[in-house]
């Protein structure tokens, strides 16, 4: 709910649960979250479960070892926004059906592709 595009879930070395933020540890947990090198993550494409030392982290440990998935982006939150509402939507796609009604004429009885049974070979 902090991040929306979490990419990875990551374990708590305090309490061995997964969060997907330390905000979201912060609002489920009474203890504070401790601190450490060694992490483990959850990737949200593949679901398999990987470790990574973060003392000697690279650029390459910015994908999931298992599905490639880039799991370091720019976190997007959610953002208040002011918009100005329109009519609904779906009243105004039921007008615009009543506007394009078929115009095709009905079907011509003597313009069918249906076959007479005494053509067949037999």
């Amino acid at each position: 709910k902090h991040i929306l595009n979490a990419q990875v879930s990551i374990r708590a070395p305090c309490c061995k649960q997964w969060f997907d933020c330390p905000e979201c540890h912060a609002e489920t947990q009474t203890h504070s979250l401790a601190r450490t090198t060694d992490m483990t993550f959850i990737c949200k494409k593949c679901k398999k479960a990987f470790r990574k030392d973060m003392s000697v982290y690279e650029e390459s440990d910015e994908y999931c070892p298992h599905c490639d998935n880039h799991y370091v982006i720019d976190a997007k939150t959610p953002q208040a926004a002011i918009g100005i509402e329109g009519e609904d939507a779906r009243i105004d796609a039921r007008q615009v059906v009543r506007l394009l009604k078929d115009q095709r004429m009905k079907a011509d009885p003597s313009r069918s592709f249906e076959q007479d049974d005494s053509d067949r070979l037999g």
